[in-house]
């Protein structure tokens, strides 16, 4: 059985190094060295060139001259073969979402300059708050676009709401805004406090998928029991949140 662990530990170490191998030369298109790859990844360069020759064996990676070692046709032929919808993977947390809070969970992206709605399951409330697959939502006074905007390096999300400001004429302080933001990243939720919609308040977290795109879920309360529930939606966000950290790799 001792035997067994140690041969399952091992086996989990050389897939772990495998996979740091691919990644460092996903990060470099262009090749990398048995050398540099081996620098990359801290490993010593005997080991990297032992996983590459197995991994050229699986034609996951070839040796392209003197541009080094690259990703080979097995890794595009790979990436072909997944097909995931983020609607699809992200039902089942709002599904969650809505036992956990009894309030409706949605689900958007960030397009451009706008937070476009993808997904909503509904709450057990009588009056709830109700959206469309399609709708599109601002930035800088929603729940999913704040939270959005958090997790976007500072210089971006400066962009983008400049830029919304400058097509609503709005003139607001980037500094307060920047503040409230960073409360955002600090507390993991942000919240929209009766600001975008008359009568609606929310509150949401961001993620990213496997290729790097935004999301944001989001629970939208009608601002009269909105104080009562925010203590039990935001610690369900935050539960959600972490899930998603784990299905997605963040």
């Amino acid at each position: 059985m001792k035997e067994d662990a140690a041969l399952t530990r091992g086996g989990i170490q050389v897939i772990s190094r495998a996979a740091a191998v691919l990644r460092a030369l996903r990060e470099d298109p262009n090749g990398l060295s048995l050398g540099q790859i081996a620098e990359r990844v801290g490993l010593p360069r005997s080991t990297v060139q032992r996983i590459v020759a197995a991994l050229q064996d699986e034609r996951l990676v070839f040796a392209a001259g003197s541009s080094g070692i690259r990703l080979g046709p097995e890794v595009t032929a790979l990436a072909e073969a997944v097909k995931f919808n983020v609607v699809d993977i992200c039902r089942p947390y709002l599904v969650e979402l809505v036992k956990l809070t009894d309030e409706t969970a949605d689900l958007s992206v960030l397009r451009g300059q706008s937070m476009i709605f993808l997904d909503q399951v509904s709450g057990m409330q009588r009056l709830r708050a109700i959206s469309a697959v399609g709708d599109v939502f601002p930035l800088t006074d929603t729940a999913n676009g704040r939270a959005v905007l958090a997790a976007l390096p500072i210089e971006t999300a400066q962009g983008l709401v400049q830029a919304e400001w400058d097509q609503r004429g709005s003139t607001h302080s980037w500094p307060a805004f920047d503040q409230l933001l960073q409360r955002v990243r600090e507390e993991g939720v942000a919240y929209d406090l009766d600001e975008h919609s008359p009568g609606i308040s929310a509150a949401g977290v961001a993620f990213g998928d496997w290729r790097g795109a935004l999301h944001a879920i989001s629970v939208p309360i009608p601002t009269s029991r909105f104080d009562q529930q925010r203590e039990v939606v935001t610690a369900a966000l935050l539960k959600i949140k972490a899930q998603l950290a784990a299905t997605f790799g963040a």
